[in-house]
């Protein structure tokens, strides 16, 4: 195995032009790779390889361009960062205030096993959950103003504060242990079905994760595919082998989810700004085509016209 060597900042430099990169302004290249780091840089070079097997550049590639599309992916990780959050801030509050309609806010309530489906296969699960709420509840609970004075005037903290200190991995795993009756509420106030907010929360959560670490978003692909929706066939996104080409496990995916569950005027708010960005990168391209950029992303190239879908 090769081993793996510290690279100076002129080092850096000359592998990218071996790999044939047009660098026209070290001093400017040398303070991005030192301040972005030279591998989370590269991880952005696949568009612009010439193959899979010939892993230079294409003719002409600059570094400006590969800078250019590590900063739109940051800036669309932004965007769909404050997006998610809003869900997640809208889930903790719509379940929190059904759980403790329905069955009470005290831990002895959210917190008891028999308020949950009734199902012996998903006893074990039920457990688990359990055992992670109470664990971040007890790691977290001090941590914050709202949960510590409701801990020192009242004794407990109920449902409708505790969401505060789970993540939205856990409050979306809680949602699917619910009972029929509070999943079909919860999910009536998204106007959407329980089958479908089930499969979306766990990819939300994961893209939240993804946006909050600053991993590379604009080609994540989810391990799960969405169903179909009516948005797909609006769009007319091509199909292979009768499936949807685009929209399924990619970014468009979450778009899609997000269309669905946010309110109208925040999603069209989000298209504006993600097209805007798109607009930026397209000025800075030269080596490769924006319908590059959005091929990976699982854009169709009329993606636009969600806004005006219902």
């Amino acid at each position: 195995m090769k081993e793996k060597t510290f690279k100076s900042l002129d080092e850096q430099i000359e592998i990218l032009r071996g790999k044939g990169l047009v660098i026209a302004d070290e001093d400017f290249a040398k303070e991005i790779l030192l301040r972005e780091n030279y591998f989370f840089l590269t991880g952005y070079r696949f568009l612009f390889m010439k193959s899979t097997t010939d892993r230079r550049f294409h003719t002409g590639t600059t570094f400006e361009e590969l800078y250019s599309m590590f900063i739109f992916d940051r800036q669309i990780r932004n965007i769909l960062f404050k997006n998610i959050l809003v869900v997640e801030n809208n889930l903790k509050s719509i379940l929190s205030y059904v759980v403790s309609k329905n069955h009470g806010f005290k831990e002895k309530n959210y917190l008891n096993p028999n308020n949950f489906v009734h199902d012996s296969s998903r006893n074990r699960q039920i457990n688990d959950l359990i055992h992670k709420m109470k664990r971040q509840i007890n790691i977290n609970g001090k941590q914050h103003s709202a949960t510590s004075h409701y801990l020192s005037n009242y004794g407990f903290i109920p449902l409708w504060i505790v969401v505060k200190v789970l993540s939205f991995g856990i409050v979306g795993e809680l949602f699917t242990v619910l009972q029929y009756d509070d999943k079909k509420e919860i999910a009536e106030y998204f106007e959407i079905d329980i089958e479908s907010l089930e499969e979306y929360l766990p990819i939300l959560a994961n893209y939240r994760n993804l946006c909050a670490h600053e991993d590379i978003c604009y080609l994540n692909k989810s391990q799960t595919f969405i169903n179909n929706t009516v948005y797909h066939n609006l769009l007319n996104i091509p199909k292979i082998n009768g499936e949807y080409i685009y929209g399924k496990n990619d970014l468009f995916a979450l778009i899609i989810i997000l269309k669905r569950i946010l309110d109208e005027p925040d999603f069209n708010l989000l298209l504006n700004e993600l097209e805007y960005e798109i607009s930026i990168l397209n000025g800075k391209l030269h080596s490769i085509s924006i319908n590059k950029v959005l091929d990976e992303m699982g854009f169709p190239v009329n993606y636009q016209d969600l806004r005006r879908m219902k």
